[in-house]
C-alpha cells in the first residue's frame, strides 16, 4: 500500500491527498480539477504562502526575488527549467519581495535572489545568489521527495 502525500493545489489552495505511487501520473485537484503540477514556479503571496509551506508533504523551494534585480531576472529561466525538470518531486515557488515585503522581513531576506527550502513549515536550507541549472539541481538533489 502506498503512502498518501498532501499536495496543495496551485490554483485553489485546496489540500489534496495523493498516493505517492500516483505522484508522477499528472494528478488533478479534487476540488477545482486543475493539474497539481504545471512545470512552472508558483507565484506565492501572503494569502497562500503558509498553506503551501505547512500543508505540503513535498519540499517547497521559494525563490525570494524582485523585478528590479538583475541577477533575479537572469536566474528566472533557470528556476523555471528546474520546475520543469524536478516536479513533482519538489514544488518551486517565487515570492516577489517588492510586493510581499512582510514575507521578506519575516524570513530575514537581506539579499536577493535567495532560495529557501521548506518542509512541513520549517526552513531546512537556504542559499543566496544566482545559480546555474547544474548547481541548482545539485543543491536541491538531497531534498527531493523520494518514494
Amino acid at each position: 500500500m502506498s503512502e498518501n502525500l498532501h499536495v496543495v493545489c496551485p490554483h485553489c489552495a485546496a489540500v489534496n491527498r495523493i498516493p505517492s505511487a500516483k505522484l508522477g501520473d499528472a494528478p488533478q485537484c479534487g476540488q477545482c480539477k486543475q493539474p497539481l503540477f504545471s512545470g512552472a514556479p508558483l507565484e506565492l503571496g501572503h494569502a497562500h504562502f503558509d498553506r503551501h509551506i505547512t500543508r505540503s508533504d513535498l519540499p517547497v523551494v521559494v525563490d525570494f526575488w524582485a523585478p528590479w534585480c538583475g541577477p533575479c531576472r537572469m536566474m528566472a529561466p533557470t528556476f523555471h527549467q528546474a520546475a520543469i525538470d524536478l516536479e513533482p518531486r519538489i514544488r518551486l515557488a517565487k515570492v516577489n519581495t517588492e510586493a510581499e515585503q512582510q514575507l521578506a522581513a519575516r524570513f530575514n531576506i537581506r539579499s536577493i535572489p535567495t532560495l529557501a527550502i521548506f518542509l512541513h513549515g520549517r526552513e531546512i536550507a537556504r542559499q543566496s545568489g544566482a545559480a546555474d541549472l547544474g548547481s541548482l539541481k545539485r543543491w536541491l538533489q538531497p531534498h527531493l521527495y523520494k518514494d
